[in-house]
């Protein structure tokens, strides 16, 4: 019998293996897999649903990650992708798998950030399961948000000559990460240094503590714009935007120099010499909105501060590229984290 690696298909890969021959049966399923969140039909508003699992030393480590932090971050992913549906989070159910070495204070702390991230988001905590584990600790989290149909937004609405748009900036999540592996290493090695992270705040903030982009999907409600199709940058910017791409069979060119990038992202780049671009495009864990809108909002989408316009939707045979600063093109390549080839 033939015997495949799962790792030489990629998560992504995975995903549509597993699940090409699987069809949706129930007429109050309105989409399934292949979405930031599955679309259900309660027979009044459509009801959003996706989960996520975190797996400790696959998604996080806990040598610099404080349980506090990891509850809220672990919220804040899952009402992220229902906003990238242009949806409103309301609930979540939360289950543990607990090795022994963590004590009755760390999962309160843990909840405590997970409780915090409720508060501030408007969502219920509403169920869940706790099981032991052998192998540290196992985080899933399914987020149940809600939407009036003619408001949901998937990611295969996009069509040639939209607008591409983001919000905020890219690449600070992944050098975030960077800065706290470096100090991790010089911390084993030392094994009494203090961790320099002085004019960094905003780097570690972005890795320990995103946010979902809910004043986004606000502010382009109450400015009359509806995008044709959207996505949170969960995987990296070219990996999402390839997402959108497959599914609304399409092409597109973004622009180097519109690459919205902060300042502290670039000074940790050029410290690490590293391409910053590179890690714009293919970081992740940014969870900013990744959208297209019709041309005819140009001047409108323009006008929303916080939102950056990178480029635009193509025909599919032109292929998904970037335009570099020196007005070369090349292929965009999906280079984002890969969970399964760990």
């Amino acid at each position: 019998m033939n015997r495949t690696e799962i790792a030489t298909l990629g998560e992504f890969g995975l995903i549509e293996h597993l699940t090409k021959q699987i069809t949706p049966t129930q007429p109050t399923t309105k989409k399934g897999i292949g979405d930031d969140a599955a679309v259900l039909d309660s027979g009044g508003k459509l009801i959003l649903v996706t989960t996520d699992l975190l797996l400790e030393g696959i998604h996080f480590d806990l040598t610099y990650v404080p349980m506090k932090h990891l509850g809220y971050k672990a919220a804040v992913v899952n009402f992220s992708d229902i906003y990238a549906m242009n949806g409103k989070p309301q609930q979540i159910t939360v289950s543990l798998g607990i090795s022994k070495r963590f004590s009755v204070e760390d999962l309160e702390a843990f909840y405590e950030g997970l409780s915090l991230a409720c508060e501030v988001y408007g969502v219920d905590i509403v169920g869940g399961d706790t099981s032991a584990s052998l192998t540290g600790l196992t985080i899933s989290i399914t987020c149940i948000g809600y939407a009036d149909e003619t408001e949901i937004v998937y990611r295969n609405g996009a069509r040639d000559t939209d607008l591409i748009c983001v919000s905020g900036d890219l690449g600070a999540a992944y050098m975030g990460l960077q800065l706290l592996e470096r100090e991790k290493i010089v911390f084993r090695e030392s094994g009494t240094a203090e961790p320099d992270f002085a004019g960094k705040e905003y780097l570690l903030e972005r890795q320990l503590k995103p946010e979902a982009r809910k004043d986004i999907v606000k502010l382009l409600s109450e400015n009359g714009i509806m995008p044709t199709s959207m996505i949170d940058v969960s995987d990296g910017l070219s990996s999402d935007l390839m997402h959108i791409c497959k599914q609304s069979n399409v092409g597109c060119v973004i622009y180097e120099d519109r690459i919205p990038i902060d300042y502290q992202t670039a000074i940790m780049a050029e410290a690490f010499n590293m391409n910053v671009i590179t890690a714009a495009l293919n970081g992740g864990e940014d969870y900013e909105l990744l959208f297209t809108v019709p041309l005819e909002m140009h001047e409108k989408v323009l006008m929303i501060p916080g939102i950056h316009l990178i480029g635009h939707i193509t025909s599919a045979e032109k292929g998904c590229n970037l335009m570099t600063r020196d007005g070369v093109e090349m292929p965009l390549r999906a280079q984002g984290w890969n969970p399964i080839a760990q």
